[in-house]
């Protein structure tokens, strides 16, 4: 079921990278959006068109206020966007334990908490879509950042299981899973291991996509009513590789873990 023409959205992490440029294209087209995210106070970067709310996605209590004004502002939601995400990588024996409950406290655990309290919400109007914003690392699996990829595959994983859990009652569910595209998510980047941090800064800094050209091939996969957006051609190419010619994909990635073997932090981002 297609969005209605005037959505009301609501975006975590809306108020930077893909979340802000996510807000930026709904404002574009017409529709109500309500950007969440850690501030007290609304960022300045956040459009004068969207309602603000603080909420920390690892907090119910936070969860359960922007329930509480999506139901007393609009009376309903359309589509719940699950952004907020922390970026990590790091090697199995340099990250610790608090790095990886980090880690799927906000991208794994957030997501999850942001669908429970508003499944019974799409329910009651027999209507409504969840995005969860994965990654490609959702997807495909390399070397150094174990708890990273853990936690996208996770989100993957649940959103396959709600799109069929929920389509009783009208609901619709689709995940992105986007490759690396120019934005702030590495400024909080979770993990002791500073050399996987800087190889993932450089990749991230090179990449020729911008938030919103990622931004705007995610809204036309959800009108397309894809259930797994793949929306750049580097994350497709390397899932199409990953499927279609499995020992190429298996090759590469042993090459990559053979660059991490035996050396140290400070060699690896060289």
């Amino acid at each position: 079921m297609p969005l209605p023409d005037q959505p009301r959205v609501l975006i975590t992490g809306g108020a930077g990278g893909l979340g802000l440029a996510l807000a930026a294209a709904y404002l574009d087209r017409g529709a109500r959006v309500l950007v969440a995210d850690l501030a007290p106070t609304r960022p300045d970067g956040v459009p004068g068109d969207a309602k603000y709310v603080t909420l920390d996605v690892r907090n119910d209590a936070d969860w359960a206020r922007a329930r509480d004004w999506v139901d007393g502002e609009w009376g309903g939601l359309d589509l719940l966007v699950n952004n907020a995400g922390l970026a990590s990588g790091g090697r199995i024996d340099h990250d610790n334990i608090d790095d990886w409950q980090r880690m799927f406290d906000v991208n794994l655990f957030g997501v999850a908490r942001g669908c429970r309290t508003f499944a019974p919400v799409f329910k009651a109007q027999r209507s409504g879509h969840i995005l969860n914003i994965a990654s490609a690392a959702g997807l495909i699996h390399g070397p150094g950042m174990s708890s990273y990829n853990a936690a996208k595959a996770g989100v993957v994983a649940l959103s396959e299981t709600l799109g069929f859990e929920l389509s009783p009652w009208g609901i619709g569910v689709a995940v992105a899973c986007p490759s690396f595209f120019r934005t702030n998510l590495h400024a909080g980047f979770v993990g002791a291991d500073t050399a996987m941090q800087a190889a993932a800064v450089a990749l991230i800094d090179r990449s020729p996509l911008s938030a919103e050209e990622v931004a705007s091939a995610i809204v036309a996969g959800l009108d397309a009513g894809e259930q797994v957006i793949v929306p750049d051609e580097l994350a497709r190419a390397t899932v199409a590789m990953k499927k279609t010619d499995p020992q190429a994909y298996a090759a590469r990635s042993h090459a990559l873990g053979q660059r991490l073997a035996g050396r140290s932090t400070a060699e690896v981002s060289s």
